[in-house]
């Protein structure tokens, strides 16, 4: 089958974007917690590899070249600059190796800008600098030939459009998504739709939200989102229980830790307990797909199975969905006319 392009999927149907490699490879190992740079495309290509390929097989329709926070000033912060280019080159190599291996329709592969936290709007050597980091990254992902480019994570306007702007330079789609910060609003002060609006009439083909919120906080402005533009809608949220009094996991409280927390914040090492589950994250899928959102998947800390579940709530079987739960045959909460009745009456007990 001939790869259509992610123009032609989601004029289709929907498409699943596998999201949340920065914090499975911390929780694997292989990446370090606050410098965030993701090393792993040198260092242990293997594992990311297979990351890659787990989310794939999960039900994402596209590889994303791990390049999030693999720009230059990540790079000089931990006195690596040099390793900017081989890392971005090698991250998107990875990423079309495994996209190849989809059994049925060869996955997309998606090169990957994001915010710098250098931008300044009063500042404009500031936005130079920040242009001339996203001209470069995506001059590599066009030399190496990806589907489109996924820019993200970007809490002010003018650096999610001057991101655009270079995407559109090389002629490559764009998916553009914001972080909403915790007041609410872009911090220039646009609100997340007329930024979303400008950003698609400006040539973005999907505009959207990623990171930062839990279905719960994201939701509202998604709605929001899809009232003010004409085109496709992109939602990846974290997959944790933001709230609307802390509607982001930077300041998530965990009001049941009995230990001192040598972070200041539960973010970004000590959310495990403050997670969703897959059932409620499937029930978000269903809300945002009923409202127009057909480019979905989640962010920062979602599992392979996670993204399954999203997946199959919006009517997409995977690659691994055979093995989806069925506990029909499990030994104390099964059903299978095989099991031993004295156990299964236990199970109230157990």
């Amino acid at each position: 089958m001939a790869k259509r392009s992610l123009e032609e999927r989601l004029k289709q149907g929907t498409v699943i974007a596998g999201e949340g490699y920065l914090f499975e490879l911390e929780r694997r190992g292989y990446l370090q917690a606050g410098s965030f740079v993701p090393e792993v495309a040198l260092e242990n290509p293997e594992t990311l590899k297979a990351v890659y390929r787990d989310y794939m097989n999960a039900g994402s329709d596209v590889v994303l070249a791990f390049t999030y926070n693999a720009h230059r000033e990540k790079m000089r912060i931990i006195g690596k600059e040099d390793l900017l280019e081989p890392l971005n080159r090698n991250a998107i190599k990875l990423a079309k190796e495994v996209a190849k291996e989809h059994p049925t329709e060869e996955a997309l592969v998606a090169g990957n800008i994001s915010n710098t936290n250098i931008f300044n709007p009063e500042d404009q050597a500031s936005k130079d600098k920040v242009r001339a980091m996203f001209n470069e990254m995506v001059s590599w992902c066009k030399d190496e030939d990806v589907d489109y480019i996924n820019g993200e994570t970007f809490y002010y306007h003018e650096e999610a459009l001057i991101a655009l702007e270079e995407i559109k330079k090389y002629d490559l789609p764009a998916v553009i998504t914001l972080g909403l910060m915790g007041e609410n609003i872009m911090r220039d002060s646009y609100s997340v739709e007329e930024s979303c609006k400008i950003l698609e009439d400006n040539g973005a083909l999907v505009v959207g939200m990623n990171c930062f919120r839990g279905p719960d906080t994201m939701q509202p402005y998604l709605e929001k989102i899809c009232d003010h533009v004409d085109g496709y809608v992109g939602a990846l949220p974290i997959p944790y229980r933001t709230t609307e009094e802390n509607p982001t996991f930077f300041n998530l409280p965990d009001g049941g830790c009995s230990c001192h927390l040598p972070t200041e914040t539960t973010f970004p090492t000590s959310l495990d307990p403050l997670y969703h589950n897959r059932y409620e994250l499937a029930e978000w899928a269903k809300k945002a797909h009923g409202i127009g959102v057909n480019y979905i998947g989640l962010c920062c800390g979602a599992s392979p199975a996670m993204l399954r579940a999203v997946a199959e709530a919006v009517g997409i079987e995977t690659i691994n969905s055979i093995y989806s739960p069925d506990m029909h045959k499990h030994f104390l909460f099964g059903e299978d006319e095989t099991l031993q009745d004295h156990i299964t009456d236990y199970k109230t007990k157990a």
